[in-house]
Order: structure tokens, then C-alpha cells, then sequence
């Protein structure tokens, strides 16, 4: 992707459903767990570069010992700086105690991180400072184990404000107006009151406080600590908890936007944010890891049995499609097709483009994440030569033809090389747009000067930045005839609110083209209007049921926004004739039939949420507030 956007972040959760020695006696350490953890997040390090956390639970830890763990980091490094801190600490255990490491029952006591339960998070921060205290798993611990709680998750909530004050209303003081916090409280709540039912029932029936606590372990119901959670959210989330007697559970919005699957056998239970992940953690088929089905939780007992049960009602499912576009590891079998029959799709609209001149066309892609695309285009400008030399020796041809015909293929090239040493660093945005602009750099003396169209694939354009202040000025030193930028995404129109970081309108190329296209249509009293109804509606149902931003947006064709792009992202200096061509919504879905979300693209939320956020986005864009809208 040129232009960088933050998203989703990433989960690993792993229960151990074997006695620690057993670990030792089939793998050869007490580590198994931890191991697997760090693989579980390293396979999942594209989804979090602001920071990490991990926690862990000993499961029927005797009193006086600390039976839940937890460290964060925000370094740059922070995976290995996490897991390196817990191997030190082994590392000093066998040192200063040789004999005693042995003793699995001494080295559970005193090592803080040997649990039986472990839950890893990688954070990408999508607003609020890049600090430790913003680092998952939250803990809300508690003397009573029944009582604590660590959280992580991959979402965001469109109603934090909302949620914010149902806690106040039901006598808490949260410490922060965040979702992360204000979600944590709210299943801590009904944790607490499902602690506080079973305790009286139990006091009732003359038991021990200590009875009550263990009977409480045995038969607490998160299924529904969570369905009395969960029922007010409005958000994309996939959410992993641990309680401090062992219990788990991953919980999944109902309309499925945010990614969770799972694998079990008679060793563990796992969950991560990416199938690839637990693959190759774990060394087992695709088709042992299943999805966690939308609307439920996958519940983890105490004892490590584990069922899914439904949370909330299941909605139509939208799960987020810019996974598949760029932000899941294209590894994935499904995701690694989806991506090339991206590119393949495209070729229709390349070709028109080119006016089929493929003898003077050089296709390439924007490095890394738009290889796999490339690749389908390329298969798809096959397939089309092949279909044409078969129509032209049906028809007949001479034998020079035949010859030029047999040996026509496209020219590939890797035109454009990121350089991963550079960092934009610099804040002064005049030197800012400067070293932009060397982020990328070019391969030379295969363009031929004046006569050769660049088709330069990207997965997606966001805010067109880095192509009007890089790529296209770097590809223009090339001396094309015409650059032609395709998309794998179609237009991103409207904000995200659901994990990525996308919530101000005027960042969109697409929505600044519109507003040209309005200026030169003469139609600019429009904004006036929408924003009107925007504040007329603000906080009714009207509000949060219709997106009002639409009715711009339908001003114009696809074509037109597009056209508009290409101009927004050439500079006045660049020579080259410039086009933009973005996917169709219908060729998305072809290529992704499974993952329907699309709101950033057609403005159709899967929320009430959703709707009040882009409406609320537009008004800060009115009233140049330079805000998120959620």
C-alpha cells in the first residue's frame, strides 16, 4: 500500500489443556506455551507495530502466589522485548537454581509467567498516544480470582461515548472515556454481579466463603456475563478475555467484521486474528482451524472444555474485505486467490486503458502487498493473448503474422523499489514531502522514452498522497507516454470505524475529487444542505439509520471520480498523461464473495454506528474540526 494507513490489530490466545509436565515429557520444556504464544505473535506482527502485550493465568495457584502475569511493551521491538523479558527471567530461575528448575510444581511457583493460560495482543493504535498504559491485555484484577479479568481485543466501538455513560449510570467512576477501558468495565461489571448472584445463592446454602469461591470457579456462566455485556455495543470487535481462575473466552461481533478463528485438539485450545498464524504455529491443515462464528463467543472452561454459544443474534455478515485486500498475511491460501483474482478482474479496464497496446505497455506494482495482484493481472493479460492468438489463426494469417503473433507476451518489470531504511521522519511538512518522495525509488533504461505506457498496480488508494509526492514524479522521470495507477480497491469514500484508522473525509483522494467535481459543477451549495440535514437529524434515529454523505457522492459516475483523482494526484510538472482506474464494488465481491464489507467503499454501514459516524465525520469537515468523529 503507498499510502500507510493504521488497522486492525492482532490477537493470539492459547490454553493448555495438559499438566505442565506433560508439555515437558512430549517437547522437552515447560516453555511449550510460551513458545507457541511468541510464534502465534510473530506470525502475526504485520497487525500491530505501535506496541504489544501478553498475560497469563496459573490455574488453582496457591494463596501467597501471584496467579496472573502480565507485560507490555511499546519499544520498537516490542515482541521480542516481551518475550526476551520472560526468557531472562528462566535464565536466572536455572542459574541460581539448577536443581530446583526440575521441579515443574517449584518452577510454576516462582516463575511469573508459567501459566496455563496465555493471551498475546499486537497493537496498532488507531488514536490516543502511543504509551504503555494504551497497550493490551487491560487487567482488572481482584483478591477474589472469580472476580479479575485481562482483556485484549481487535476493535473499536462507535458508541464508547454511549457505553461511557451507561457505566456512570450504573454507579461506576471509569477511569478513562476510552472504549478499550469503558469495554473492560463492562463485562468486569457483569462479571462482578455474576460473582455476587452465585455468592448469595451459595451463602444460602450454608456453605464456606472458601467453598463458595471454588464452587463459583466451577460454575460461573460467562455465556451470560457476556450476552448482558455485549448487547449495547455498536463496533467491529473481536475480543479475548482471561479470568483469573483460568476460564476464557473470544467473543465476536454479530455482523463477523473483525477476524477470529480457532483451533483445537487434546494439547490446546487456539485462537489468533489469522489463520496462517496458527498453521504454522502448529503445523497442522487449513481445514482444522475453523471461524469463530459472528455473535457468539468460543467459551474455555476452567477445566478446558470449550463450546461456542451464542452471544448476540447473528447479523447479515460483513466481514471486513480490506483483510483481504491488504491488511491479513497473503499466505493464506484463500486470501493469496482473492488477491490475484483482484488483479485478474482488473484487466478488462487495463486493457481499455492501453487500447490494448500491449507491445508498448510495461506492467508493474507498488512493492509489497500489491505483488500478488500483479501476479493476476499478469495471469489475466495471458489469458486475453491467448483467446486472441486463437480468433486470429481461426481467421488466417500469413506466416510473418503468425510468428508476431505466437511471440507476443506482456513486459513485466519491477519498476518501483521501496527502500525500507527510510523513515519520514521529519515534522517540517515542506522537508517531510522532500524525503516522501525518496521512499521509493525506480529501475531505470527499461522504459522506452515517449513511446511506453506504465501500468503501475497498488491494493489500494487512500489518500493519494505518496503517488502525486513520489511514485508518479519518480515514474515520470522514466519518460513514459502515460501512467495508468490501478486500484485493487474501489474508491474509498467514507470513514472506517470499526479497527482502521480512516475517519476524516477530506484525507480520501475520492472525496476531494468529488469536491471539485462540485465546484466545477456549480453544485457547491450541496455541502451546505447536507450538513443542514446533518444538523437537523443529529442524535435521532434518522441520524444513526441513513448516511447522508451518499447523496454527494450520487452527484456523480464512478468514472468521474476517478477521472478527478488523476489530476488531484498529478502534479503540474509531471508530463505524462496520468490515469486512475480503482476495482468495480461487483468485481470485489467476485474476488472476496465471503467477505462483504464494504462500507468504506459504498458508504453501507453494518451498523447504526456507522451511519452516525460518517455524518458526524462530514460535520467536523464543515466545521474544520480536526477531529475523529467516534
Amino acid at each position: 500500500m503507498s499510502d500507510a494507513i493504521k488497522h486492525e490489530c492482532g490477537i493470539a490466545l492459547i490454553r493448555l489443556r495438559k499438566p505442565t509436565q506433560y508439555y515437558v515429557d512430549k517437547y522437552g520444556t515447560a516453555m511449550y506455551g510460551i513458545n507457541k504464544l511468541y510464534l502465534l505473535m510473530e506470525k502475526q506482527h504485520n497487525r500491530g507495530q505501535d506496541g504489544a502485550g501478553v498475560a497469563s493465568i496459573k490455574i488453582d495457584a496457591e494463596p501467597g502466589t501471584e496467579y496472573i502475569s502480565r507485560y507490555r511493551s511499546v519499544k520498537t521491538q516490542a515482541i521480542p522485548a516481551i518475550f526476551g523479558k520472560i526468557s531472562n527471567s528462566f535464565a536466572k530461575l536455572k542459574k541460581q537454581f539448577p536443581e530446583q528448575v526440575n521441579d515443574i510444581k517449584w518452577l510454576k511457583k516462582n516463575l511469573s509467567f508459567l501459566g496455563d493460560v496465555y493471551l498475546g495482543h499486537l497493537r496498532y493504535g488507531t488514536h490516543g498516544l502511543n504509551s504503555i498504559d494504551n497497550c493490551h491485555p487491560m487487567v482488572r484484577e481482584n483478591n477474589w480470582r472469580s472476580r479479575s479479568l485481562a482483556v485484549a481485543g481487535n476493535f473499536n466501538m462507535t458508541n464508547a461515548d454511549e457505553l461511557f455513560n451507561v457505566l456512570v449510570d450504573i454507579g461506576q467512576h471509569p477511569r478513562q472515556t476510552t472504549d478499550t477501558i469503558t469495554v473492560l468495565e463492562k463485562i468486569g461489571h457483569f462479571l462482578d454481579e455474576e460473582n455476587q448472584s452465585l455468592f448469595e445463592s451459595y451463602k444460602q446454602e450454608r456453605y464456606t466463603n472458601a467453598q463458595i469461591s471454588h464452587l463459583i470457579e466451577e460454575n460461573l456462566n460467562l455465556q451470560r456475563v457476556l450476552r448482558r455485556a455485549c448487547k449495547d455495543f455498536d463496533g467491529g470487535y473481536a475480543m479475548a478475555g482471561l479470568t483469573g481462575y483460568g476460564a476464557a473466552f473470544v467473543v465476536r461481533d454479530p455482523a463477523g467484521i473483525r477476524p477470529a478463528y480457532y483451533y483445537i485438539d487434546e494439547e490446546v485450545v487456539v485462537v489468533a486474528s489469522e489463520k496462517p498464524a496458527i498453521k504454522t504455529a502448529f503445523g497442522i491443515e487449513y481445514s482444522q482451524i475453523q471461524e469463530v462464528t459472528p455473535g457468539h463467543a468460543l467459551i474455555i472452561n476452567k477445566n478446558g472444555g470449550s463450546r461456542e454459544l451464542e452471544i448476540l443474534a447473528e447479523a447479515e455478515k460483513k466481514s471486513c474485505s480490506f483483510e483481504r485486500i491488504y491488511f491479513s498475511r497473503g499466505n493464506d491460501p484463500e486470501i493469496y486467490q482473492e488477491r490475484k483474482r483482484m488483479g485478474q478482474l482488473l484487466v478488462p479496464q487495463v486493457l481499455e486503458s492501453i487500447d490494448y497496446d500491449l507491445k508498448n505497455t510495461v506492467f508493474s506494482y507498488i512493492p509489497n502487498t500489491a505483488e500478488t495482484a500483479w501476479l493476476g493481472m499478469m495471469q489475466g493479460i495471458e489469458d486475453y493473448l491467448r483467446d486472441y492468438r486463437k480468433e486470429a489463426i481461426l481467421k488466417g494469417v500469413s506466416p510473418k503474422e503468425l510468428d508476431e503473433i505466437l511471440v507476443a507476451k506482456p513486459r513485466a518489470e519491477k519498476l518501483v523499489i521501496k527502500d525500507a531504511k527510510m523513515r519520514t521522519f521529519i515534522t517540517d511538512n515542506d522537508n517531510r514531502d522532500d524525503l516522501v518522495a525518496h521512499v521509493y525509488d525506480t529501475t531505470y533504461e527499461v522504459i522506452n522514452k515517449g513511446v511506453d505506457t506504465i501500468v503501475m498496480i497498488d491494493d489500494s488508494i487512500v489518500r493519494g498522497t505518496t503517488l502525486e509526492k513520489s511514485i508518479i514524479r519518480m515514474l515520470d522521470r522514466l519518460e513514459p507516454k502515460k501512467i495508468v495507477v490501478v486500484s485493487c480497491a474501489p474508491q474509498i469514500r467514507y470513514p472506517d470505524c470499526y479497527g482502521i484508522d480512516m475517519s476524516k473525509l477530506k484525507e480520501f483522494v475520492a472525496f476531494r475529487a468529488m469536491l471539485q467535481l462540485l465546484e466545477e459543477h456549480d453544485v457547491e451549495d450541496r455541502l451546505e444542505e447536507v450538513y443542514d440535514k446533518c444538523r437537523m437529524y443529529e442524535g435521532s434515529e434518522t441520524f444513526k439509520r441513513s448516511n447522508f454523505v451518499k447523496e454527494l457522492f450520487d452527484l456523480f459516475t464512478p468514472e468521474q471520480i476517478s477521472a478527478k483523482a488523476a489530476q488531484i494526484v498529478r502534479a503540474p510538472e509531471i508530463n505524462a498523461e496520468v490515469e486512475v482506474i480503482f476495482q468495480t464494488i461487483d468485481n470485489l465481491h467476485l474476488a472476496c464473495p465471503n467477505h462483504t464489507g464494504d462500507w468504506y467503499f459504498t458508504g453501507n454501514y453494518p451498523t447504526l454506528g456507522g451511519n452516525k459516524v460518517v455524518n458526524r465525520a462530514f460535520m467536523n469537515f464543515m466545521e474544520k474540526k480536526e477531529v475523529r468523529a467516534y
